[in-house]
């Protein structure tokens, strides 16, 4: 006769969960996976329906057709993607976490804005024509109006709520230049308008080999700050009983998020959204640590803007949709859902 075991023994036996940090590993497997899988899409969807072996065709061999030229220009489009993808999202998580503010993004600081006013400066009082032109002005606007959130924050008695208070007059300010020069100079106007909307459709190798250096000197200093952002997340008080140094942190979380929002703003313009929500949605099943919301933030940001760019490609054909407009318009929605339907975890 069969006799069941007892209680204490079947609970030996039982096999144990997966911890959460098990969990949290797979979560970043699957993640990368489907960033591979939105890669390919990009490459192989556009504006021009190609079949896919001519799209492999174009991958692999360069024979100078058609659609090898299309293919390379959206597999250069692509890398872009991913890299400002990943400077966004990360610049977004190191803000919320610097700020203690799970609605702040790189746009709460003024670093958008430097951008936008050293591109206009640079077209309207310097003749700059060349998107290569463009980039080292916007990545000079973007460092030079990070700076003076620091000093006008308070620099070593810097807090979020200064900071916040610099980066959002700082703003304004810089939006009425921006909205001055473009009514008094049409030249300036035409050739802002498809810059400020925030676009991929202009990617090259070269502007890539610019910002590349930026964009991975960036990444490596965020990901190194993510004990010290723990602390500092949690209140002053904690993080100096924890023996955080706040001044050091958040000197090296605003020159983090400068650099890495400054490269890819200066790379592809002002896209919005991205650095406000994916960290935002990280945030929610992985909890506070950044430890985890920094690797989710870089690998999943760039799933969100280079969806958003094929959407923007096949939704308007044979023209597209500038990915700025689309994270904008899928990007709203989704994120008060979001807000409104799911707990999200506090910083």
């Amino acid at each position: 006769m069969l006799v069941d075991s007892p209680p204490e023994q079947r609970a030996e036996t039982a096999p144990a969960p997966p911890s959460r940090r098990t969990i949290r590993a797979l979560g970043l497997l699957v993640s990368v996976v489907i960033l591979l899988l939105v890669a390919l899409a990009s490459i192989a969807i556009g504006a021009k329906a190609l079949p896919l072996a001519q799209v492999w065709h174009g991958l692999f061999h360069d024979t100078g057709t058609y659609g090898d030229v299309v293919v390379g220009a959206r597999l250069s489009r692509t890398v872009l993607g991913l890299l400002a993808g990943a400077a966004l999202g990360l610049s977004g998580a190191v803000l919320q976490a610097l700020t203690r503010n799970p609605l702040a993004d790189p746009g709460l600081l003024g670093i958008n804005a430097g951008a936008s006013a050293a591109v206009v400066t640079a077209i309207t009082y310097f003749g700059v024509s060349t998107l290569n032109g463009y980039v080292w002005f916007a990545f000079l606007g973007a460092a030079v109006v990070g700076a003076l959130v620091w000093f006008l924050g308070g620099s070593r008695g810097a807090t979020p709520v200064r900071l916040a208070l610099a980066g959002t007059a700082i703003s304004a300010a810089l939006y009425g230049y921006l909205q001055a020069v473009m009514i008094t100079d049409d030249a300036a106007l035409n050739k802002l308008r498809f810059w400020t909307v925030g676009s991929l459709a202009s990617a090259s190798y070269s502007t890539i080999l610019q910002v590349l250096p930026f964009l991975a000197a960036g990444t490596l200093l965020a990901l190194g700050l993510a004990r010290p952002l723990n602390a500092v997340a949690m209140g002053d008080d904690t993080a100096r009983a924890l023996g955080a140094n706040l001044t050091r942190t958040r000197g090296l979380a605003m020159l983090a998020a400068t650099v890495l929002c400054g490269a890819a703003t200066a790379a592809c313009g002002p896209i919005a959204f991205v650095g406000l929500m994916v960290p935002h949605v990280v945030r929610s099943f992985t909890g506070p640590d950044l430890r985890w919301i920094l690797p989710y933030a870089t690998i999943l940001s760039p799933v969100l803007l280079l969806g958003a760019d094929v959407v923007g490609r096949v939704v308007a054909r044979p023209a597209e949709l500038q990915v700025g407009i689309v994270t904008a318009v899928i990007g709203g929605p989704v994120f008060i859902l979001l807000v409104r339907r799911r707990r999200t975890a506090q910083l």
